[in-house]
């Protein structure tokens, strides 16, 4: 069987010609007045008074900010869930995205337990490649471990064009991951030159918490914040820092949704730690207060995990450490299910399908928060919503750049319109907008995508599968730059010191059982353990005496040995001591032979 091949690699024949006239040209290094020519979806010509064919179609920017087309690194179009899918698929999806300003989509890729990597990918292109109206990428969840995941990844890497990997702290028995498999699974994404992401939350606790709501008596949706504190976000987080330190592999938190966990990812870049925050729309432009909603369709609209904070401070915070640096991306985790699909959880908040809406509202939304309060300029706004991305995942400069070369996905941005968010408008086929009656300034007045208009005047001219899967090369030089030069200082050597000679201790060990974690099948990078000595089957025996340890306040340790080996021995001719004295100052000796 041969699989999903994709589309066939046909350069698009087209006479598409743009040029905008009088834009000020807005990178997340600087901004200057120019103008554009594209032609076959790149940008062909920056400057002035350009040379350029007839009957060439001409918009007049006057002045406006004509900037990157945004970057989605987080969605989840087309979802499934338990037979279910989320009501978004390719199509509406990137339909959506376009209407907000974004033009390219980093989709999630979830296999389901038992299916192959090979296989979602697969199926993951196909629904795309029919439905996306923008370029697209995918990551690749990793739901399960064992060596064939290991070798398929290789595979996805070095053939399919991808170089990020998702593990699940959380989701016990379906997704969850041990400390060793990450552990295991980050040493192979680093060898890969690819980026490990994580799912941060601690899904054991998660676990106990979810079942204590239940025996209390709490069904409805605030059950999921409260089975779901940040302290269980920034555990993970910090969990996941402290792995991917130990494997020298760069790391990308998903979905950052309270203070504490942006905290620790801030306080690890600022030790050296090469981890990015990837805070959402939803985290940045609204919180949890609505769980607590009378109306039951309502609060479970907003059910996403992590959750959104009931802290009505926090999306404030998190967007000033958007603005400073200390978070460094935005996505949208955009999987919203409609109410009938939601209701499936209508007895039990643990059953309700996760996902909100985000992809068409997310650049608004930065705007209105960051760069009309005064926290961010218009570059940074392009560092955050697209050129950062572009970077950390191997995109740039073909995307996240307005430069000769790059490809033609561009957006003309009015920071002066206003805009009232409302699920009456959106572009969403859900019944319910999280951010429902918010009024965001700024917003797009013309989006341009592979070249080609698909907003203009409020009226969207989107085409269906029309996008283009954009494969991304392993080791990134804005990750892994670091990454080896980390590599380089963090060589490992032992202690050059003599070989002790001196008495030893024989003890008993009694062999702990074999726990699931460590099967061959769950760890694939790890040899099968030796078998633990039994010393009770060896061939000699102790005469039942015992060895006794007396240490004293000089660092001076008195050994008593009351013990001798059954059977006649080479140097029984020689007298023995019952006590040796063995000096060991503080540090140890280089090499112990004397013995006092």
């Amino acid at each position: 069987m041969s699989g999903y091949q994709g589309k066939k690699n046909i350069p698009r024949i087209t006479s598409d010609r743009l040029l905008i006239k009088g834009a000020k040209i807005v990178n997340d290094d600087q901004s200057f007045s120019a103008d554009i020519y594209m032609e076959d979806g790149v940008i062909k010509q920056i400057g002035e008074n350009l040379i350029v064919p007839g009957g060439v179609k001409t918009i007049d920017a006057h002045g406006r900010m004509l900037m990157p087309g945004g970057i989605d690194v987080h969605t989840r179009f087309q979802m499934p869930d338990r037979g279910m899918t989320s009501a978004d698929d390719f199509y509406q999806g990137t339909k959506a995205a376009l209407a907000g300003g974004t033009t390219m989509i980093i989709d999630h890729v979830v296999p389901e337990p038992g299916v192959s990597l090979i296989s979602a990918f697969e199926q993951w292109r196909e629904w795309a490649d029919s439905k996306s109206c923008c370029d697209y990428s995918l990551h690749m969840d990793i739901t399960e471990w064992h060596k064939g995941i290991q070798e398929e990844m290789e595979t996805l890497v070095k053939d399919h064009g991808i170089n990020s990997f998702m593990v699940y702290l959380a989701y016990k028995d379906l997704f969850q991951l041990t400390d060793a498999q990450i552990y295991e699974v980050f040493s192979v994404i680093r060898d890969l030159g690819a980026i490990a992401q994580v799912h941060a939350e601690n899904g054991d606790i998660v676990a106990e918490e979810q079942r204590r709501m239940l025996e209390q008596g709490i069904t409805g949706p605030e059950g999921h914040v409260l089975s779901r504190p940040e302290e269980v976000e920034a555990e993970a987080v910090n969990r996941s820092v402290t792995v991917a330190n130990q494997t020298n592999c760069p790391l990308y938190v998903t979905k950052v949704m309270s203070k504490s966990a942006a905290d620790v990812i801030a306080q690890a870049r600022k030790k050296g730690t090469v981890v990015y925050g990837e805070p959402i729309a939803a985290s940045l432009g609204t919180d949890g207060s609505h769980y607590w909603s009378k109306n039951w369709a309502k609060a479970a609209a907003y059910v996403t995990s992590p959750p959104l904070s009931p802290d009505p401070t926090t999306p404030d915070y998190l967007n000033s450490l958007l603005s400073c640096g200390d978070l460094q991306v935005t996505g949208s985790a955009h999987c919203p299910f409609n109410t009938a699909q939601r209701a499936v959880g209508k007895d039990d908040f643990t059953l309700i399908p996760e996902g909100v809406n985000g992809t068409e509202e997310r650049m608004s939304i930065i705007w209105d928060k960051c760069v009309v309060t005064g926290k961010m300029d218009e570059n940074q706004f392009v560092a955050v919503t697209s050129t950062n991305a572009a970077k950390i995942f191997n995109l740039y400069p073909r995307k996240g750049r307005i430069a000769v070369g790059s490809d033609a996905d561009l957006v003309l941005w009015d920071p002066d319109v206003t805009k009232i968010i409302s699920a009456k408008t959106h572009n969403s086929s859900v019944e319910y907008n999280i951010f429902e009656g918010v009024e965001v300034r700024g917003g797009p007045l013309v989006v341009i995508c592979q070249g080609k208009l698909v907003l203009e005047e409020g009226t969207l001219h989107a085409s269906e599968g029309s996008g283009r899967f954009v494969a991304r090369k392993p080791f990134p030089d804005y990750v892994y730059k670091r990454i080896k030069a980390r590599s380089r200082l963090a060589e490992l050597r032992g202690v050059p010191r003599g070989l002790y000679d001196g008495p030893v201790c024989e003890v008993s060990v009694t062999p702990k059982a074999m726990t699931p974690a460590s099967s061959a099948k769950t760890s694939p990078a790890k040899q099968a353990s030796q078998p633990v000595r039994n010393l009770h089957q060896s061939g000699f025996s102790l005469s039942g005496e015992s060895w006794c340890s007396h240490p004293d306040d000089r660092s001076v340790m008195n050994w008593t040995c009351c013990c001798s080996l059954s059977g006649a021995q080479v140097d029984d001719n020689i007298p023995r001591r019952n006590t040796q004295r063995i000096v060991a100052p503080p540090g140890g000796r280089a090499n112990i032979t004397s013995l006092g």
